[in-house]
């Protein structure tokens, strides 16, 4: 969709990830934590989810969350990962997201491990899976919910949806490409003002990249009272990181013309 001449919030918003899509996204960060009955918080040295639907997780054999599933009846711990995606810049608020996964976390049994640990670097190469039977342990997680939550609220995720859709995939070259528009291209970030719908931004307000996906950049608008953020969308979903700095270009001259 391109953007027409009179835009407005509505048309700006159209083409978004889907709920299953973006909470994939969001799980693919690399900041996650545990918490289960008596453990507030554990820290996951990796995770994924596997092309077949597993959820996998790398923990340290010696932290609490190894020794509280070895010791659970039947080795089954009930258990809430949480998984944050903050802004690659700095910004007043930089939690973008958070993605909540509930359920079941069992040891991978030894003669599955080699299968598992093949699945898991296919999806996510991690050398800390070199250190599984040693000092890390592998968890699979046996899902029972999806909450994603964003802008104040959160959706609940069908499983199926979960599972079937993918991280962006531009995802892998979000944060550079967010840093680089941010420290080197005020004047790229000044030109998208036009393509701001009228009321959405003060003269005093400042614009800062929140975020790019397949889909199109979105903004933080940063005012004195506060922020909003938007998505300025491109004029068609993106398949590769390859097109994306042919898609930015043409964002630029779109929004050039109206300056």
């Amino acid at each position: 969709m391109s953007i027409s001449s009179s835009p407005d919030r509505s048309d700006l918003e159209r083409l978004r990830p889907a709920p299953a899509e973006r909470a994939r996204t969001v799980f693919s960060r690399r900041s996650a934590a545990v918490c289960a009955a008596g453990i507030p918080g554990s820290r996951v040295l990796a995770h994924t989810v596997t092309t077949a639907g597993q959820t996998l997780l790398v923990v340290p054999t010696d932290g609490v969350l190894a020794a509280a599933v070895s010791a659970a009846p039947n080795r089954d711990l009930s258990a809430l990962v949480m998984v944050t995606d903050r802004a690659p810049v700095p910004l007043q608020n930089p939690v973008r997201a958070q993605v909540w996964l509930s359920g079941w976390l069992t040891p991978v049994r030894r003669h599955d491990r080699r299968a598992a640990l093949l699945a898991f670097a296919e999806t996510l190469p991690d050398e800390r899976l070199l250190d599984v039977g040693r000092s890390a342990t592998l968890l699979r997680l046996d899902l029972a919910e999806v909450v994603l939550g964003e802008n104040g609220g959160g959706t609940d995720v069908p499983l199926q949806d979960f599972l079937a859709a993918r991280p962006d995939p531009l995802a892998r070259v979000e944060a550079d490409t967010v840093r680089h528009l941010d420290r080197d291209h005020p004047g790229f970030l000044a030109a998208l003002r036009s393509l701001v719908p009228a009321g959405l931004s003060g003269p005093d307000d400042v614009l800062r990249p929140l975020g790019v996906d397949r889909y199109g950049i979105r903004i933080r608008v940063e005012g004195r009272s506060g922020h909003h953020d938007l998505r300025l969308p491109f004029a068609r979903p993106l398949t590769c990181p390859g097109q994306l700095g042919a898609a930015l270009n043409s964002l630029s001259c779109v929004a050039r013309s109206r300056t």
